[in-house]
């Protein structure tokens, strides 16, 4: 009965912490992200072109308005909120686990440092090498780009645990070398580029995509150790290398 009391709490705050996390990162998108992709969308479809041909040009700066597709626009919040609850599940259970075997201190403050790790894990290691792309650039195989994207994901996250919960000097150094294998090795590229939107909108839609997921993922974290904190009593502590 204890464990399913626990269970069951525990995935009511991943639940909520999902929840408000993916509705806010959607709001987001919709104020600083989503015009930039409607802006790139002109550009795939030729409505606007950037170098043309024969030289001329109709790249002027303007993202066209929202509109009123509220299919397109409930398919953002649901895949937000979706992908969010998704993210606070596998948080929430590696919280768990970490304060059972290593005593790590759950809280809002760690659950911020969590939040920031899964970011930095899941978005910006990833981006390193596949930042995000506008419509109508085209990128290598798939599947080789699908590869490297998770594989940078579980090397990025094995090595930031060996850094924050494992004594001594050469874990922490194990774990630096980690993270940095799968940028080393290299993410998968075309030898040209290709691309029909301003390399200026490219950039700023890659910024702000993961400036959003930022905020999204640090929110998370903070919701998932402010609401987990509460759900069953702290383990003995075994490693004071862990988070606090």
């Amino acid at each position: 009965m204890a464990f399913t009391g626990v269970f069951k709490g525990a995935f009511f705050a991943a639940l909520c912490a999902g929840v408000v996390a993916g509705l806010v990162a959607a709001l987001l998108q919709f104020f600083f992200v989503i015009p930039l992709l409607l802006e790139g969308e002109l550009y795939e479809s030729g409505a606007r072109l950037h170098f043309a041909v024969d030289g001329t040009t109709q790249s002027d700066r303007a993202s066209p308005a929202l509109g009123n597709d509220w299919g397109r626009h409930s398919l953002t919040v649901a895949f937000n909120i979706v992908s969010y609850t998704g993210f606070a599940l596998g948080l929430v259970a590696l919280m768990g686990l970490a304060r059972a075997h290593l005593g790590a201190a759950i809280q809002a403050r760690s659950g911020l440092l969590w939040g920031l790790c899964g970011f930095i894990a899941v978005q910006l290691a990833p981006a390193f090498g596949l930042p995000p792309e506008l419509p109508g650039v085209v990128g290598a195989d798939l599947g080789a780009r699908q590869l490297w994207w998770g594989a940078t994901i579980l090397a990025t996250a094995s090595g930031l645990a060996l850094i924050a919960f494992c004594r001594g000097l050469l874990w922490p150094l194990l774990g630096m070398g980690v993270i940095l294998l799968p940028q080393a090795v290299g993410a998968p590229h075309l030898e040209s580029y290709f691309g029909v939107a301003p390399p200026e909108l490219a950039a700023e839609f890659a910024t702000r995509s993961l400036g959003v997921a930022a905020v999204g993922w640090a929110m998370l974290g903070y919701l998932c150790g402010w609401l987990l904190q509460g759900v069953a009593a702290p383990a003995p502590r075994r490693n004071s290398g862990a988070l606090v």
